[in-house]
C-alpha cells in the first residue's frame, strides 16, 4: 500500500525529466498516446493564441493512379459535414464561434489541418478537430460542389507555363510512379471520384498512428498532454497503412533526355532535374545540400556570378527538397534564345566544377551554415507559423531530424558537398526540360 505511491511519484519524476531533456531544443515537449497518437506542444506564452494541428503521413506518395490527387480533394472534404456538424454552413458558423483563423495544405508526403483561436477555446478546437479528423462524412452533394473548387486550383496552375515545363520533366524524372509526385494530382480523378474512394483514405491513413497533434502557443506541455489524453485517446488505432501498402521505391532515371514545351513565352527556361537523396536513407547528403543551395544562391558565389552577372543568364536557381521518399535537386535558368546555346554550356561546365576545391570559399562556407542557422532561429518567433514546419519534419524526416538540425548543419564539410554533387549530380542520369516559345524553338532548331 505505502510502495504504490512511490512508483507513481516516481514515475511522475521520470516523465518531468524526460520532458525537460526534450525542451532543451526549442521549447518542444513530445508524448505519444496508447493509441499511437503522437502529441507535440510547442510552448510560447507571448500572445494568448494557440494553434491546434493535425499531421498526417498521406500525400501525393501514397497515391496509386488511381488515388492521383485525391490526397488534395481530402484535405477540401476536411471542412464539411461530419457526423457532429450536419453541413459545411454549420461548420464555418462553428469556425467563426471559435474565433478560429484555419486551413490545411496538402504537400508530397505530409497533409495537414490548423485552426489558430484565443487559448480559452482551445479544448474546444481540440474537440471540433476531434470530429472533423474521426468522423468525415464524405456527402455525395458536398463532394460534387468541391470537386470544381478543386480543379479550379488546376486550372490556375494550367494557366502558368512553368506549370507545363515542371509537369513534362517531372514525368520523365518520375516516370514509374509520377502519381505518388505528383500533388495536384489527375483532372479526371479528382471529377470521377466516389464516397467509396474518399473513405478508403480514411481508412487507411487518417489513424491515431499514422497522425501527430501539435499544440503551439499559450499552452503548457502538461496543458496539452491532459488535454490530448482527454479528447483523443478514444481515436482508434489502426494497422500500419506502410507495411499493409508499401510505398514503392522510384527507379533511376533510365537516360538522360531533353523535353521540349512550346508556349508563348518571352524567354526560353531551362530545367535540369535529377533524382536527390532520401532522407531517411542518406540524411547527411540532406545537410549538404542545403547548405550548396544556399551558397550558390549568394550574388557572391561563382555560380551566380558566371552564369547572372556574365549576361549569359537572367536568373539561375539550384535547389533540393527534402523528402523521404528520394527528393528532386532541380537546376533553373532563364535566358533569351540567342544565349541559350551559351547558358546551357556555361551551366554544365559550373556543374563540374562544383566538387572541385576552390569553387567556393571557406568563408562562404561558414556564411552558409551561420545564416541558415539564424533563419531557422527566427523561424520559430511566430508559433502559428512554426508548428507547419515542425509538422512537416515529423512527417517527412521524424521530429528528430529537425531537433537535430542545426548542429548537423554545422558539421557539414566541403567532403560532404563533394559527395553530395559526386553521388546524385556529376554525370549522373538526368531530364533537361525547355520551355520555349514556336518561334524561338524554331531558332534554335530545338
Amino acid at each position: 500500500m505505502t510502495g504504490k505511491p512511490r512508483l507513481v511519484v516516481l514515475i511522475a519524476l521520470i516523465a518531468l525529466f524526460s520532458i525537460s531533456a526534450s525542451a532543451q531544443k526549442y521549447n518542444i515537449f513530445r508524448k505519444t498516446l496508447d493509441n499511437g497518437l503522437d502529441v507535440i506542444v510547442i510552448e510560447n506564452h507571448q500572445v494568448p493564441l494557440v494553434t491546434v494541428e493535425i499531421d498526417v503521413k498521406n500525400g501525393a506518395y501514397t497515391e496509386s493512379p488511381e488515388f492521383d490527387g485525391l490526397s488534395h480533394l481530402y484535405e477540401h472534404m476536411f471542412f464539411k459535414a461530419n457526423k457532429k456538424i450536419p453541413n459545411q454552413e454549420r461548420y464555418m458558423e462553428r469556425l467563426r464561434e471559435l474565433g478560429a483563423s484555419w486551413n490545411g495544405t496538402t504537400s508530397h508526403e505530409r497533409v495537414n489541418y490548423f485552426f489558430t483561436v484565443p487559448k480559452e477555446n482551445t479544448e474546444a478546437a481540440m474537440v471540433f478537430m476531434y470530429d472533423a479528423i474521426t468522423g468525415p462524412l464524405f456527402q455525395q452533394e458536398e463532394l460534387v460542389r468541391e470537386r470544381p473548387v478543386v480543379t479550379g486550383e488546376y486550372d490556375r496552375n494550367e494557366s502558368n507555363p512553368f506549370f507545363h515545363l515542371s509537369r513534362a520533366v517531372d514525368k520523365k524524372v518520375w516516370w514509374k510512379y509520377f502519381s505518388r509526385k505528383n500533388v495536384i494530382g489527375d483532372r479526371e480523378v479528382i471529377l470521377n471520384t466516389t464516397t467509396e474512394k474518399m473513405q478508403t483514405i480514411q481508412d487507411r491513413y487518417y489513424i491515431p498512428n499514422n497522425s501527430a497533434l501539435l499544440l503551439a502557443g499559450d499552452i503548457t506541455p502538461e496543458q496539452g498532454f491532459q488535454l490530448a489524453e482527454k479528447v483523443f485517446s478514444s481515436w482508434k488505432r489502426g494497422d500500419d497503412p506502410f507495411k499493409k501498402y508499401k510505398i514503392p521505391e522510384h527507379p533511376p532515371i533510365q537516360k538522360t533526355e531533353t523535353v521540349i514545351v512550346e508556349k508563348p513565352v518571352n524567354a526560353v527556361v531551362m530545367q535540369v532535374a535529377w533524382q536527390g537523396p532520401s532522407v531517411s536513407k542518406d540524411p547527411q547528403a540532406t545537410y549538404a545540400a542545403d547548405v550548396l543551395s544556399f551558397i550558390l544562391g549568394q550574388k557572391t558565389s561563382k555560380f551566380h556570378k558566371n552564369l547572372v552577372e556574365s549576361g549569359l543568364a537572367y536568373f539561375v536557381n539550384f535547389g533540393y527538397y527534402t523528402l523521404n521518399h528520394t527528393g528532386p535537386i532541380t537546376l533553373t535558368v532563364q535566358t533569351s534564345a540567342d544565349k541559350f546555346e551559351g547558358c546551357k554550356k556555361a551551366v554544365f561546365a559550373e556543374l563540374d566544377a562544383m566538387s572541385s576545391e576552390d569553387y567556393f570559399t571557406d568563408e562562404q562556407l561558414q556564411n552558409a551554415k551561420t545564416i541558415l542557422s539564424i533563419d531557422e532561429k527566427y523561424g520559430r518567433e511566430r508559433p502559428s507559423q512554426f508548428v507547419h514546419s515542425v509538422g512537416f519534419w515529423w512527417a517527412v524526416a521524424g521530429l528528430d531530424y529537425y531537433l537535430n538540425y542545426v548542429d548537423n548543419l554545422n558539421k557539414v564539410t566541403r567532403k560532404d558537398i563533394k559527395r553530395y554533387i559526386d553521388t546524385y549530380v556529376k554525370d549522373k542520369k538526368h531530364v533537361i526540360g525547355v520551355l520555349v516559345s514556336p518561334k524561338d524553338r524554331q531558332t534554335l532548331g530545338l
